[in-house]
């Protein structure tokens, strides 16, 4: 059977998927990392994903922005559908449209912290807005640290130089794992509050994964994977609301 075309909701949204499934492995060995999602990421809305381990969070979130392969169904970015795109296609797609923010950083150690927040510009051959840059460096409070190489930064300033990087190209929508795993509580509040304020002061779209009740408390929305599949959302999120619903899973 075909796969459905995807309904007005999922086109109207900056992404989404349309009974998304990915399995790993065949037979009796076959995990079902996504079962039969369907889900629309609203457009300049910040949405949290969050569920137990090996619940499919991540996965989703690969595979609706490209980095992934669906096993079957349908995946979106506005109203591409980057299922039927090739390998060169889907990487220009997350070059121009798509910015990530990784706990890892990922950051080029030979490039400097300015190089490296410029660089999917650099690499499309476009220039900056410098007013728009200067904000975001400001913000994430990085100023005086632009010509430092990722070694000579710590982690939560890493870290901030990936959120510039992902935001000064001013994406369509902002994928980011896991983004404060890696830092102390105070830098990660700062992290989550410049995304917060990116969202509300100039219409980004963030599709966040977290483990993390408070972090997630900085969405507009959280979604709840189980098995591979969405078991509830939460509107207007808190981290003690997030917690309890959190430890229905362990039970």
């Amino acid at each position: 059977m075909s796969a459905p075309s995807a309904p007005t909701p999922i086109r109207a949204a900056a992404a989404g998927a349309v009974e998304a499934r990915k399995t790993y492995g065949k037979g009796e060995a076959a995990v079902h990392a996504l079962a039969g999602v369907s889900v629309a990421f609203p457009a300049h809305e910040f949405t949290a994903i969050m569920g137990p381990s090996g619940s499919g969070k991540s996965t989703l979130m690969q595979c609706v922005a490209g980095l992934d392969r669906l096993t079957s169904g349908q995946a979106f970015i506005g109203d591409v559908d980057i299922s039927r795109l090739d390998k060169n296609q889907l990487t220009l797609l997350r070059r121009d449209r798509l910015g990530f923010i990784f706990q890892q950083y990922n950051l080029i150690p030979s490039l400097s912290a300015r190089e490296n927040i410029l660089l999917p510009l650099t690499l499309a051959g476009t220039d900056p807005d410098p007013a728009w840059f200067d904000q975001v460096v400001h913000t994430v409070g990085l100023g005086d640290r632009l010509k430092n190489l990722p070694s000579q930064l710590s982690g939560g300033q890493q870290q901030r130089v990936a959120v510039a990087r992902a935001l000064v190209p001013r994406p369509d929508i902002v994928f980011a794992d896991e983004p404060t795993g890696a830092l102390d509580s105070r830098t990660g509040i700062e992290i989550l509050g410049f995304m917060r304020r990116a969202v509300d002061d100039t219409g980004q779209t963030i599709v966040m994964v977290t483990h993390d009740p408070h972090a997630a408390s900085y969405a507009n929305r959280v979604l709840f994977l189980a098995d591979g599949q969405i078991v509830d959302t939460m509107e207007a999120p808190t981290a003690d609301r997030v917690l309890d619903r959190m430890k229905r899973f362990e039970g």
